[in-house]
């Protein structure tokens, strides 16, 4: 089976200082793209762009409220961006495609399967998606937390082998950037805690997202089995480069989990948090099980209160005593029905193990 790399690229990566679109580094992340392409890679562009190129298409009314201005700018913006990038490619002979999601597009399993299969469909025939969440129709609560998220999705769900997330800096610091006393953190793994304490809380001129979300949404997606890299997208062949040796280049690399789950109803829980109808609190020795190195379910022996109205197959959230999140799962009760099985055993458990995803 061919590798796949999906390559999540910020819109601080692809603008200048005046937040134009910058056409050498665009043409720079496409040529690395056709490299991989030739390596035998099967490659995913996760893409931001579409707002900042609207920005130099249109000049905004100021009474124009921030979500109209949004859907304005990407409905215009999306089809500038669409046009760069498959000149770029045709110059290669390649073919690209637009694929726009938006969050709500995952909330089932069955929409869930169908966009894997379009994307599969699209590599298999060497097409490369060029995938961006549709910020036409996606607003306030129907909104990824910025593209990051959904590439972890995406990555996730095509089995990628590894994941870039491209920003304006190298990595995550253990200080703000900026600070000359910070430094890079070169490799991230299971065993390396408290690094959250260390990421500035700044976040992009021109996107959504900040650090603390693409450090959050890399440790998921390193959990899953993917290596992830979080590194500069305005350095020359940052992608190339990493791949022959990402030890002599900056960036920070997430090491891929060795204990990982194969399910594909895993898979998708794991990034359905979004979607929950309600939450779940267990108890001490509940928490214990499930997250000692046994398959368990959970059961409503552990389950301490149930909060929101959900129906059976709905997501839940999962909280310890202390109110922290575990995870989430599909739950094989409504909420009236479990809330009156709460602290019984020997019944059906409230989300079974198959259906189950926990944080790590």
């Amino acid at each position: 089976m061919q590798k796949r790399i999906s390559i999540k690229i910020g819109s601080n990566v692809l603008t200048d200082n005046q937040g134009k679109l910058d056409m050498q580094r665009i043409g720079n992340l496409v040529n690395q793209v056709v490299q991989l392409q030739k390596q035998g890679f099967e490659v995913m562009l996760i893409s931001s762009g579409a707002v900042a190129a609207g920005r130099s298409l249109i000049k905004l009314e100021q009474k124009t409220d921030e979500v109209s201005q949004r859907q304005l700018l990407a409905s215009i913006g999306q089809i500038k961006l669409m046009n760069i990038y498959s000149d770029l490619f045709e110059k290669y002979n390649l073919v690209c495609s637009q694929v726009l999601v938006a969050k709500e597009d995952f909330r089932t399993r069955r929409h869930y399967l169908n966009i894997q299969n379009c994307l599969n469909t699209l590599m298999h025939n060497h097409v490369i998606p060029v995938i961006n969440e549709n910020d036409v129709v996606s607003v306030t609560e129907l909104m990824f937390t910025d593209n990051d998220e959904l590439a972890g999705l995406i990555s996730t769900m095509m089995d990628a082998d590894t994941l870039f997330i491209l920003s304006n800096i190298d990595g995550i610091f253990t200080g703000n950037p900026e600070d000359k006393n910070s430094k890079l953190i070169p490799v991230i793994d299971k065993n390396l805690n408290n690094i959250i304490d260390f990421i500035s809380t700044k976040k992009s001129n021109f996107g959504r997202g900040g650090m603390i979300t693409k450090y959050g949404i890399a440790r998921k997606a390193a959990s899953s089995g993917i290596t992830v890299y979080i590194a500069n997208g305005k350095r020359d062949n940052i992608i190339l480069d990493i791949l022959e040796d990402d030890t002599k280049v900056l960036n920070t690399k997430f090491s891929a989990s060795t204990k990982t789950f194969n399910s594909q109803i895993k898979k998708w829980i794991s990034y359905s948090e979004g979607f929950a109808k309600g939450e779940v609190y267990i108890n001490k020795g509940a928490k214990e099980v499930l997250l000692s190195n046994k398959a368990s379910s959970l059961l409503l022996i552990g389950v301490t209160e149930i909060k929101g109205s959900f129906k059976t197959g709905d997501i839940i959230k999962i909280f310890d005593e202390n109110k922290n999140l575990l995870g989430c799962g599909k739950s094989q009760y409504d909420s009236d029905s479990a809330i009156q099985q709460i602290g019984k055993k020997d019944i059906k458990e409230l989300i079974h193990y198959d259906y189950l995803y926990l944080n790590n």
